[in-house]
Parts: structure tokens; sequence; C-alpha cells
């Protein structure tokens, strides 16, 4: 077969001899100085996702006699990453022989986050919140993950109306929420239901005074006393209806579990659409068990192996805690996905609502150790808390 000769393969194979030559010409008129040992895209990533990050407490305030106020700096960098008003962060510390750690809501502002100040509010319940709550004090130093969660405004699905309704310590995301559309960070029109028992048990009634003078709208609502100014009974559709208009709004929800099934029972006639209400999740505890078994738990972290005693009423994760294991975890609801690990043999159970485990998760054998409780002996491998 004859092939005709073009004038522009000719410049091709021209151009191709040239090519060493040109190289390195092209290198010897580089510049020799030193490449850049950072650059500004990873510097802003650091910034906004630094991972775990060491803080300490600045200031210890009482808010009610079963809820304290701690303010934290961060001693490893200048501020706190920049965050949505409504996420939580995930403190861990030493208590005794125990390795520990809670998710509670940031009750300050993200502005606020940029001048290297966190406000956490914690209510005396459990183990570590209550040894949060009465043991610490001023220069305590705590790991804390970067803020997360999905419990926050959005504004391609949520209405420019929001009601908030808060029970007890679930005031924390709200006031974080209110001061950020205070700042004008965020831009809706926010209703709060604020519930407790007594006056005596409203925290930061001050600060959501002084944010109803910028914009928010507060309903104080007391179930076990009248008193003027306040609303009386729960936070019930006829209560809400006085104040808001239920089907043109998003509600979010931060409190106990009774308080979420009571408000859903009393939005159920509405027929509301799923993205219409918003429930913060909380951690999972221990489950009722009439007498708890102990089975024995292995656990594999890279090269590490652990064998602890884990109870048939506790999740893997407190097992893990107890005995001093650095176990990974954030949100302890089932939904981050963070303490993602490895099953490798032995039964369990899966708290009831938790599991938020994807379809290919389920079918390969991994399991949220927060969430998951052991009915045998059990093998799971674990990834490093990093």
């Amino acid at each position: 077969m004859n092939f005709k000769r073009q004038i522009f393969g000719f410049m091709d194979m021209l151009r191709f001899k040239k090519l060493v030559p040109n190289r390195r010409a092209a290198l010897a008129a580089g510049s020799n100085a030193p490449l850049p040992t950072s650059y500004r895209t990873n510097v802003l990533a650091k910034a906004l996702h630094p991972g775990e990050m060491e803080v300490e407490v600045t200031a210890v305030r009482p808010l009610t006699s079963s809820m304290t106020e701690l303010t934290f700096k961060r001693v490893d960098a200048s501020a706190f990453p920049f965050f949505r008003a409504g996420q939580y962060v995930s403190i861990r510390g030493q208590v005794g022989s125990s390795l520990v750690s809670r998710p509670y809501s940031i009750a300050s502002s993200p502005r606020e986050a940029l001048e290297n100040k966190l406000v956490l509010g914690v209510e005396n319940a459990g183990f570590f919140s209550g040894y949060l709550n009465k043991q610490v004090s001023v220069g305590d130093r705590f790991a804390m993950t970067e803020p997360s969660g999905e419990f926050h405004y959005e504004t391609l699905r949520d209405k420019k109306r929001i009601v908030c309704i808060a029970g007890g310590a679930g005031i924390t995301p709200f006031l974080s929420m209110a001061k950020s559309m205070a700042e004008g960070d965020e831009d809706y029109e926010m209703t709060l239901f604020y519930g407790a028992r007594d006056e005596q048990r409203i925290a930061y009634k001050q600060e959501l005074d002084a944010l109803a003078a910028k914009g928010l709208r507060v309903v104080y609502v007391l179930s076990d006393e009248e008193r003027p100014g306040y609303e009386h009974g729960f936070v019930s559709a006829a209560l809400m209806e006085k104040y808001v208009d239920i089907r043109d709004v998003t509600f979010f929800l931060c409190g106990p579990q009774a308080m979420y099934s009571f408000v859903l029972k009393e939005l159920a006639p509405y027929n509301l659409p799923v993205k219409a209400v918003r429930k913060d999740a909380t951690f999972c505890g221990d489950r009722e068990v009439a007498k708890p078994r102990s089975f024995r738990l292995t656990v594999h972290i890279r090269d590490q192996v652990y064998t602890v005693d884990a109870a048939e009423n506790e999740t893997l994760l407190t097992a893990m805690e107890r005995a001093g294991i650095p176990a990974p975890n954030k949100c302890r609801a089932g939904g981050c996905g963070y303490c993602h690990s490895k099953w490798l043999s032995g039964e369990f159970v899966v708290a009831d609502g938790r599991d938020g485990r994807r379809e290919a998760d389920r079918k390969f054998g991994f399991a949220h150790p927060c969430v998951t409780y052991p009915l045998s002996d059990m093998e799971i491998d674990v990834p490093p808390a990093e």
C-alpha cells in the first residue's frame, strides 16, 4: 500500500525532533526558587475541615439547676471553623479509665467561631454529661471534632418561615440559629416555642429576650406552672396555630423523644410532607434488657487487638469507651457513618429506627458500633480515630 507524504506530517516530525532540546532550554530558563510548602487551597481546606481539634475551657456558667454553659477556645489554632447554625461538635475526654465522648449542639453563632469562641450548653444527664456539668473547670482540655450535622436551615429545602420547638437542653441549636439570623448570615423568619416544666428551667432567657428585639419571635411554654407572659401546657397544634400558619412553615425539633412523639402526633392531621419536619438526632443510649448478658468483644484497630467485656444492653461503642479504647465516633445516632466498622463474627441487633447504614454496608457486613448491641461474642474491625 502506498502512502502519500503530507507537509503537516513532515512538520510533526520536525517538532518531535526538536522536543528534547526545547524542553532542556525551557528547564534552563525556569526559576530555581523552591516550590511552596503550602497552597492557599490546602490552607483554606484545613481551616474549614480541621478534623479533630484541641480545645480548652475558658468559662463555666450555670444556666439552670441541671444545665451548665461551657465556653471553649482552640489551643491548636487561632479560630474555630465556620459552621452552619444548628450543627454540633463531639467532645472526647478521659474520665477515670474510660475514654468517653458525646455530641453537643453548638449554642454560639458561626461568627463567634471566627473569634475563637465556641459555646455549649450541657445538661446533667448521663455519665460524661454529668462530668462536664459538675466537675469541669477553666483550663481543662479536651479533644473536639469539627462541626458536623444536617440539622440546619437549607434554602432549597426549607420554607422562608421556620418554627423551632425546643424542650429543655434542646434550646442550644436554636440559640445559635437565632444569633445567625440576627447577624445576617441566615435569611429566614424564626418563631421559637420553648417548653419547660417551670420558669426556673428556662435557659438563656436573657439572651433570647434580647434576640426578640432583633426579629426572633419567642413563645415560652410552661407545663407545670402558670405565669403571666407564658403559655401553659404543651406545644400543641392549637397553641402553634395562635402564632403561625402550620402549613406554610418548616419545623425544626430538638428535645427529648417524648416531645418528638407528642409534636409529631399533633402535626399528623395536617399531612405535611416529610421535608417539612426536621428532627435533631439524639444519641443512642442503653436499651432495656431485663437481665443483660455479658459477652466478649474482640476489637481490631490496625495492628492492635483488644478484648473487652460488652453488656447486652450497651452499644459496642460504649463497651469500647468504657475499656479506654480510642474508637472513632461523632453523632452516636447511627447517621454520620464516622464509626463505620467491619463486622467479622458474632450476632448483633441495631437499635430501632437507628440503622443509617447503606444497603451495600448491610450486604458486605459493616456496622455502626454507636447503635449496635451484641447478642453473642463478637469480633469487629474498627478504623482508627483520626
